[in-house]
């Protein structure tokens, strides 16, 4: 056994277990199998040309080498980038902890309660901060949800404006350079119309539907809310602010003042810039827009015995019921980074917000003391932590700085711009003057204290509370803290417990030795506008990845920019407009999409302008060609693009593929791949080879990025040679195809620290590793699927009766039994399981995926749950309904109470398997009541006043 290659660690089955697993799935070797499985037609003639893999040991050394190639000077460029001090309580047991990054999005709610916690406590903090009636949990990036902001506002105009065709945008001119390449992207194909402008030049026209401002400004600079939003009113326009998360600490909320929308980053929050991410976004709305909002919410009901219980709330705006309907991507979250950011304000509290808060202001308050001490003209007396200096027009002041490993930030050849943070110290200050003394042949003296001088302007001073709540003012001692984390990690099912089998979402191994890096300063502290000359190890990391997973794809380009999977079906499909456009074919926006796709790929299709038309599925679950044919024909001259998953949603190759994607070509539309079911053909074959033209990458699916409990995700696009010209570009940093597309998110390669992970899960594994990764979760798929048999009916299966790496089974006939799929999903969880995927894409069904990680046993203690479960559907009956799958999950504190007045003994509801005795998982409530929560719509934590009731 060679214990120094990676993929002995990463893929769960040993030889033996293969061998075992072969006999009962009747194939004589995994090559016989995949023969079985992937259509001939398809498969790869060669294996895939990368680099030899890696041993942990040599990656550890190799990317350490890289990291030292990054230069960390202080940072104050600031345009929404700012060094923060992440607190080693919350690296230790939140971001480092498998506890916490491997858990999935919390659809199951009932083992998902300390996460809906904590996501609840970082919405309240968005709410006080804000002064907003209602936060989101979280989106990509301040960018994207600024663009989010446009897009809500648009949705809801009044009805005068919608009938008058109402499209202008207002855009100040100090919002940030990269907000405002997303907000071209976005506004372009809905059709809005942004005009960029000064605040004091708007005429308030009725022209205009809505307004954005940022607070601060790009330049340091604190306008007066008031005014305009009062003005904005009066002449039914909505306003949007995208807001500094840490000045909102001393500038009065936003809400307060009349705002409709509140946008911004927690970045500051202890997150790592990353080189861009991932950081959370913030989002905060009135309640009048709850069905508006983006993303997701997070919502307090009550379970089955009454309990406080807290769920994803109105979850019927996911994207798999409404679709092309929908008002946004839900698959657009940053769950880890919202979970830290919101540690860090209840670690910190009101009042050490506060004080880091006016420390970065005494500190840019003392900074401009004394250069306008020596003779420095500011180019604004008001701001909280940014100021711009107005220099001599030369160049030197960026040479020494450099040469001393500072960077500020030049918005022109006179101007310098400084941005204060939270680790800025006095012997900083002292290096800044330096510089400018030294360049300017000044003299200086030492600053030996902070200046107590106020720059905000009274107005904008911060008079309300925020953050009273007994939890953001109890956890202050590492010790508190420590425990707390725990406390609500524990009601958490992750990874670290047990196999998560969900269908479509890949829950495989996120190894240790591909998260370490993530801790590293040399990869955590770099700014995504830093030079280029001090960025070497991410730029060599980034253009290896971009080599890595071209190849991969079969494709000739790469872009990392979306920052997740939603974002990268959007990127793919406005590369295809802009090719589209190029050709003088700006009008073909038919996009055809099949009724079994991803709920994503509609509302990613309506973001992109086009028009949906959907083709019918076979009675085995494949596309049905003839109607495809059909449509493709009709539609010849407005055809833009085909969205297709592969292996399709249902979990299967289908052989006709190639002719699908050639038809399209024939129509003059362009074929998007969706990547959701890459883990099944890495090595195999690749969208390249079965005629795709661009196909995003779930990089938290198939190349290990953790799910963090609901993000971070990364979901680059890889496209044919026709695309590559259209890649997405950046304000700042050049990026992009030569002749690129706005901005798809913020940070010119989106969250390059995450794809650190992927980066190393690549290089260890290697061409065989990654092969011999796609063929182990395709007979681990098909060794569940023969396990259940004769339980279960599959529902769809290959030309040869295999499955891909995912199998959907059928639980619908239990409905005689009085038995729903979600009955089974509940009860799962009394076994130590996550539920596979729940109704999706077929109702009253699940969906299994196992991933390659997961050995042998693991899939048999999962297996001999579902047969136990399946011998209780038997015994249910309709008229019966007292049974453990319908009270089903039971608690601890159910199990332990006096009297027991269910006709089934405790030891059947909670310990229905031997294996379940050793290592038993409490789920911490009992079934949550979703239409209850829909109802009485609470997403922020009870104030102070129910806790001293209580």
């Amino acid at each position: 056994m060679k214990t120094d290659v990676f993929a002995l660690r990463h893929i769960g089955p040993r030889e033996a277990h293969c061998n075992e697993m072969l006999q009962v799935v009747g194939a004589t070797s995994i090559e016989a199998l995949i023969s079985e499985t992937v259509p001939d037609n398809i498969r790869l003639q060669s294996p895939l040309n990368l680099e030899a893999p890696l041993s942990e040991q040599e990656y550890l050394e190799h990317i350490h080498q890289l990291a030292s190639k990054n230069k960390v000077f202080k940072s104050y460029i600031g345009m929404g980038y700012y060094p923060s001090n992440l607190p080693a309580v919350i690296q230790r047991n939140i971001l480092e902890n498998p506890g916490w990054y491997t858990a999935y999005t919390p659809y199951q709610a009932e083992i998902a309660q300390g996460r809906l916690e904590a996501l609840l406590n970082y919405q309240t903090m968005i709410s006080d901060l804000t002064g907003m009636e209602l936060a989101n949990a979280s989106l990509l990036d301040e960018s994207t949800a600024a663009a989010e902001a446009m897009a809500l506002l648009f949705a809801v105009r009044p009805k005068p404006q919608a009938k008058a065709g109402t499209v202008k945008f207002f855009v100040s001119d100090e919002v940030l350079p990269q907000t405002l390449s997303v907000l071209k992207t976005r506004a372009t194909p809905i059709g809005i119309e942004l005009v960029l402008g000064a605040v004091d030049d708007f005429d308030f026209s009725s022209e205009f539907f809505g307004a954005l401002l940022q607070y601060p400004g790009k330049s340091g600079v604190i306008m007066e809310l008031q005014p305009f939003i009062s003005k904005a009113n009066e002449n039914d326009i909505k306003v949007a602010v995208a807001a500094d998360i840490l000045s909102l600490v001393a500038l009065e909320a936003p809400g307060k003042f009349g705002a409709d929308v509140v946008v911004g980053t927690t970045q500051r929050f202890g997150i790592p810039m990353g080189y861009g991410g991932p950081h959370a976004a913030y989002f905060a709305t009135k309640e009048a827009y709850k069905r508006f909002i983006p993303g997701r919410i997070i919502g307090v009901t009550k379970d089955m015995d009454g309990n406080r219980a807290m769920r994803m709330a109105l979850q019927t705006r996911e994207q798999h019921i409404k679709r092309d309907r929908a008002t946004s991507n839900i698959c657009t979250a940053q769950v880890l980074l919202a979970v830290m950011a919101g540690m860090y304000a209840v670690y910190h509290g009101p009042k050490g917000l506060k004080y880091i808060a006016n420390k970065v202001h005494n500190t840019a308050t003392t900074l401009a003391d004394a250069l306008e001490n020596l003779e420095f003209n500011l180019v604004h007396n008001s701001f909280f932590d940014t100021i711009q200096v107005r220099i001599p027009e030369n160049i030197d002041l960026k040479t020494k700085a450099e040469q001393k490993e500072v960077n500020f930030y030049y918005p022109d050849a006179t101007t310098v711009s400084i941005s204060i943070n939270e680790t800025t110290t006095l012997s900083d200050l002292n290096l800044i003057l330096s510089i400018f003394a030294e360049v300017y042949s000044k003299e200086t003296t030492q600053i030996e204290t902070l200046s107590s001088n106020i720059r905000i302007p009274e107005a904008a001073q911060r008079h309300s509370d925020f953050m009273t709540n007994v939890i953001f003012n109890s956890h202050h001692s590492e010790t508190e803290l420590m425990r707390y984390i725990k406390r609500l990690e524990r009601k958490d099912l992750s990874l670290n417990f047990s196999m998560i089998s969900l269908g479509s979402c890949t829950m495989k191994l996120n190894a240790a030795v591909e998260m370490l890096p993530l801790s590293w300063p040399n990869w955590g502290n770099i700014h995504p506008f830093a030079p280029l000359n001090q960025v070497e190890g991410y730029r060599t990391m980034l253009a290896k990845l971009e080599e890595q997973l071209t190849e991969i794809t079969g494709f000739a380009g790469t872009s990392l920019q979306p920052n997740s999977g939603a974002q990268g079906e959007f990127a793919g499909l406005m590369v295809i407009r802009a090719y589209h456009k190029s050709r003088g074919d700006a009008h073909r926006k038919i996009c055809i999409i099949p009724s079994s796709a991803h709920g994503t790929n509609p509302a990613s299709a309506v973001m992109a302008g086009m028009k949906v038309v959907v083709t019918k599925s076979s009675e085995n679950g494949n596309i049905d060609v003839e109607d495809l044919r059909e449509k493709a024909t009709l539609h010849k001259d407005n055809l833009a693009a085909l969205m297709v998953t592969y292996p399709s949603t249902h979990g299967v190759y289908e052989s006709a593929i190639k002719e699908i994607t050639q038809i399209i070509h024939d129509n003059g539309g362009q074929v998007y791949m969706d990547g959701a079911n890459m883990n099944a053909q890495v090595g195999l074959t690749n969208p390249g080879n079965i005629g795709a033209d661009v196909c995003h990458l779930n990089l938290h699916k198939t190349f290990a990025i953790p799910h963090g409990g609901g993000g971070p995700g990364v979901g680059p696009i890889c496209v044919a040679k026709q695309l590559t010209p259209f890649l997405p570009g950046n304000p700042l940093i050049e990026t992009g195809g030569t002749d690129a597309i706005d901005s798809i998110s913020g940070a010119p390669f989106g969250s390059s620290l995450a794809c650190l992970i992927s980066y190393g899960y690549i290089k260890m594994l290697g061409a065989k590793g990654l092969t011999d990764s796609t063929e182990i979760a395709i007979l681990n798929a098909n060794y569940i699927k023969e396990r259940l048999q004769g339980h279960y009916d599959t529902l769809y299966s290959g030309e040869r009766g295999r499955a891909a790496h995912e199998m959907i089974i059928d639980c619908r006939d239990f409905k005689a039994n009085g038995i729903e799929v979600v009955d089974i999903a509940k009860r799962l969880m009394d076994f130590g399981f996550h539920a596979p995927t729940v109704s999706f894409p077929v109702a009253g069904t699940m969906m299994i995926e196992p991933t390659e990680s997961e050995g042998k046993a693991e899939m048999d203690r999962f297996c001999d749950a579902m047969i136990a479960i399946r011998k209780e559907i038997e015994a249910a009956s309709k008229d019966q309904p007292n049974n453990p799958l319908k009270n089903a999950p039971h608690t601890q504190e159910m199990l332990t109470k006096d009297v027991w007045e269910f006709p089934y003994s405790r030891a059947v509801a909670a310990f229905p398997l031997n294996y379940i005795k050793e290592d038993k998982f409490w789920p911490s409530v009992r079934r949550v009541d979703d239409a209850y929560g829909d109802r009485n719509l609470i997403c922020t934590c009870a104030p102070i006043e129910a806790y001293e009731e209580a």
